[in-house]
């Protein structure tokens, strides 16, 4: 999934009670885990230490937790008794459900099978960190104010389960919330009563940025700063409990800031919500959690990763990537399958951290991004203004719809890139994109298409457009690989057998990695590329023979 794209779980949901397993996980945004893998395939392992007790912040001295180190990829399978989770939450936390071979998903024998059913032998997983992976967290705070609960729900109920030394989580992660849990208890902050819809703090969300220029690239993950945004039970900025809202966010500043010898807090935010109602499905879901007032209380505005080869900004309102090393693991396998000067449409978008990371590393002669949340609009332009790009190539955001009028995007297009959420492809994408390897390539036609796109009619209102002019579609081309990056794998399964069984595209390579460790989920990347369906038969020239 990208980062800033618009909020969807990236995860799937468990059998026992629906709609309020989905609202725990939502909350939590981890994924769910699998198997070893026969020889057939290329295992690539990143770890090789075993993980400890994780930090806590106090004013005494910590020792941080022993992170992974990393290593040129193997293709010898690690022992699985040195990836055991070793975490004091697990069964009573509702995030992690698998406690032993992190390094292998109880769905991989699924994957690995199904790809080589498609003609995919290939297939390679890569493992990823195993602890300390989980840079980005909602946690719920329950409790009381000198003891308040800061963690996920348990499985089926909306009973807080307090997770203070999580497994997962990056180790600034958990030290920023013994921080705040300090701050609560001295400033008397009552956290949300769910049932009176009372108290003051409802949720966190922690964002750890491991970026920072001024630290050797060997230790510029454990010494990530986290960006803290409070989740406050009020309306705005101008109700009367502000003053401890700010009260909080300054005695975090004052423990955890630049000032301090051990700096961990990157800046504090405020989101102000009082809704209590709660939608069954999770887009709605995830927006009770967060209202449409945000405030920046202290510390930097902007908050900046390093993925894919470019520097990306990244909103708290915005969807980000929980897994940040994962995710750049990706997005460096995916670089290698656009050629080089190619035109790229990214849908799906975000906030184009796909599609700019494309622009910038395999100089793209245009790339369109097209989103839906407009949210994702700021963190594209202050992405965008890092890129070194040439003159001649265009990069553009456009707020739209994809599964309105789909062709309009594809066409034009030399390469696809979609990463829709969990629940896979439009119907209306699907159906362009098993047509769309048929279509003649009628210049006069696509002229008349083009002049209905959405991002042309709406361009000053809705999309941003970076060096230079409007990108021009000088020639009608029609997309020749289609890469496909999924999240939920019983609808990519699903999706990945239409468009082979239309016969517009052949599936070539399938790569595989472990975003979130402890869970019975993998994120996929699929290269598909036109198939012999979607050739053109040429017309037989020459009269016909008169008959005597």
């Amino acid at each position: 999934m990208d980062i800033g794209k618009s909020i969807s779980p990236c995860f799937p949901p468990r059998a026992v009670q629906p709609q309020l397993k989905l609202m725990a996980a939502v909350v939590s945004f981890l994924s769910l885990p699998a198997r070893a893998p026969p020889p057939s395939f290329t295992f690539v392992t990143r770890c090789t230490a075993s993980p400890s007790a994780t930090t806590r912040f106090s004013q005494q001295t910590a020792s941080a937790p022993l992170l992974l180190t990393h290593e040129e990829p193997k293709t010898n399978p690690i022992k699985s008794s040195s990836c055991e989770l070793h975490c004091r939450h697990f069964e009573s936390c509702s995030g992690c459900t698998h406690e032993y071979n992190l390094h292998q998903p109880p769905i991989l024998d699924e994957a690995i099978r199904f790809f080589k059913s498609t003609g995919v032998s290939n297939f390679t997983f890569d493992t990823c960190r195993l602890w300390g992976w989980r840079c980005r967290a909602k946690l719920a705070v329950r409790g009381l104010s000198m003891k308040p609960l800061i963690g996920l729900y348990e499985e089926g109920t909306h009973n807080v389960v307090d997770i203070p030394e999580c497994k997962a989580h990056h180790p600034s992660m958990n030290a920023a919330v013994d921080l705040l849990k300090q701050g609560m208890a001295e400033l008397n902050i009552e956290p949300y009563d769910e049932d009176g819809g009372t108290g003051e703090l409802r949720y966190v969300q922690m964002a750890v940025t491991t970026y920072s220029t001024s630290l050797p690239a060997s230790e510029r993950y454990k010494n990530g700063k986290v960006q803290v945004t409070l989740v406050w039970n009020d309306r705005s900025e101008n109700s009367t409990s502000f003053a401890k809202l700010n009260a909080l966010a300054n005695y975090m500043w004052r423990k955890g800031g630049p000032r301090r010898e051990l700096h961990l807090i990157h800046s504090v935010w405020a989101n102000f919500q009082t809704s209590t109602s709660n939608y069954p499905n999770s887009l709605a879901l995830v927006q009770v959690i967060f209202g449409n007032r945000w405030r920046h209380l202290l510390g930097e505005s902007d908050f900046w990763e390093h993925v894919g080869g470019i520097d990306v900004s990244i909103a708290p309102s915005s969807f980000g990537q929980a897994n940040t090393r994962a995710f750049d693991s990706l997005l460096r396998k995916l670089q290698k399958y656009v050629p080089y000067g190619a035109s790229v449409v990214d849908l799906y978008a975000g906030a184009g951290v796909i599609g700019l990371s494309l622009a910038a590393t395999r100089k793209c002669r245009s790339v369109k991004c097209v989103e839906v949340n407009k949210e994702a609009k700021h963190s594209f332009e202050k992405t965008a203004s890092r890129l070194q790009i040439d003159e001649e190539s265009s990069i553009s955001w456009h707020q739209a719809d994809t599964s309105k009028e789909p062709h309009t995007w594809l066409l034009g297009s030399d390469v696809v890139v979609v990463d829709p959420p969990r629940k896979g492809l439009d119907p209306s994408l699907l159906g362009a994109l098993q047509s769309v390897a048929f279509m003649r390539r009628n210049s006069s036609e696509k002229k008349v298409k083009m002049e209905k796109r959405p991002w042309v009619l709406r361009e000053r209102e809705t999309s941003v457009q970076s060096n230079g002019q409007m990108a021009q579609d000088e020639a009608p081309s029609l997309p020749q690989t289609l890469i496909y990056i999924s999240c939920g794998w019983d609808s990519f399964k699903k999706d990945c057998k239409s468009l082979l069984s239309s016969r517009a595209w052949e599936l070539t390579k399938a790569h595989g990695f472990n975003f979130f460790p402890g869970t019975q989920s993998i994120e996929v990347l699929a290269v598909f590329k036109r198939g012999s369906g979607g050739k053109l038969k040429r017309k037989k020239s020459g009269k016909k023979k008169r008959l005597a």
